[in-house]
């Protein structure tokens, strides 16, 4: 199978360029190495440097000719979308559109798109939430987030078969631990160094934290199941900031008290969501606990602190 990952030289996307290659598919990778590196694209998979907006990008699939792509490329930084609306549309919203014209104009049949379990919904009626709740996103990443998904909808009509993947706050080995990045990536190169992470607010906001790999299975049992519209990706397992930063301390040796700061204007205090109906059609499940995981990842960046 030739499968197109947009975003294959980052976090997600290099672990799914990694299964992929495993399972024997021929695999272009097209980033622009703004965020991900070149060191961690598969040696097995073709890479391109290319801005998903680009217009050189229809080029691309016309000459690949992907039966599948999976695109991950995105602005994901939710305080620089509030800052700087006009530049996330662009890559979220209009390199989206991009992404989806060069799949329908090259015959590509299969899209499947990781959209945002948290940001999409923004503050939640019904814990967890389900696809068949309100999406009310409260930043403008939230917004082309679900944008994104509108236009999925749109080219599925047309024959681009897309799966929106919403996931929930995802971890891991590979996690960028700087700009804005996961929780779990700084707490854990903090700890590691002996420093003393900081935790916005009282430390009670509530996530879902799902493991890398089991995203990256939901990705491929989404493509293998030929899903269309919809589908949360988490574990439906609710942990505060304040556990979370005593399992990494566990894992990482670190006996510090945390540091606690202001909190952020506008943080949700909880978000949740189920993945009963990824379940339902696939039998999917998150299989990595947040122990297991964490203890990978804490691992992970010790090795590359050693270096």
């Amino acid at each position: 199978m030739k499968c197109l990952v947009t975003g294959g030289a980052g976090f997600i996307g290099s672990h799914l360029v990694d299964q992929l290659i495993l399972a024997g598919h021929e695999v272009l990778v097209v980033d622009d190495l703004s965020h991900g590196t070149k060191k961690q694209i598969n040696k097995g998979a073709s890479f391109k440097k290319l801005d998903i907006r680009s217009a050189k990008l229809a080029r691309v699939f016309n000459d690949f000719r992907p039966q599948v792509v999976f695109h991950l490329a995105a602005q994901m930084e939710v305080r620089r979308s509030v800052e700087e609306p006009m530049f996330d549309a662009e890559i979220n919203i209009l390199g989206m559109i991009n992404v989806l014209e060069a799949c329908l104009n090259s015959g590509c049949p299969r899209l499947v798109f990781a959209s945002s379990g948290g940001a999409v919904y923004g503050e939640q009626d019904h814990f967890p939430a389900t696809e068949a709740d309100a999406t009310r996103p409260l930043s403008p990443y939230g917004i082309t987030k679900r944008a994104g998904e509108l236009y999925a909808d749109y080219y599925t009509a047309r024959g681009v078969r897309c799966a929106c993947m919403r996931l929930a706050n995802v971890y891991g080995p590979r996690q960028d631990p700087h700009g804005e990045a996961g929780v779990v990536a700084i707490f854990s190169e903090k700890m590691l160094a002996g420093q003393a992470p900081t935790i916005n607010g009282t430390g009670k906001q509530t996530r879902d934290y799902v493991f890398v790999e089991d995203v990256v299975d939901a990705f491929i049992t989404a493509f293998n199941a030929e899903l269309t519209g919809p589908y949360n990706v988490g574990t439906n397992v609710e942990t505060d900031v304040n556990r979370l930063y005593e399992l990494i301390a566990k894992q990482a040796g670190c006996d510090i008290p945390a540091g606690h700061g202001p909190a952020k204007a506008g943080e949700q205090m909880r978000s949740l969501i189920s993945a009963a109906k990824l379940d339902g059609e696939t039998d999917w499940q998150a299989l990595t606990s947040l122990e297991d995981g964490l203890a990978q990842t804490v691992a992970w960046f010790k090795q590359k602190a050693a270096k």
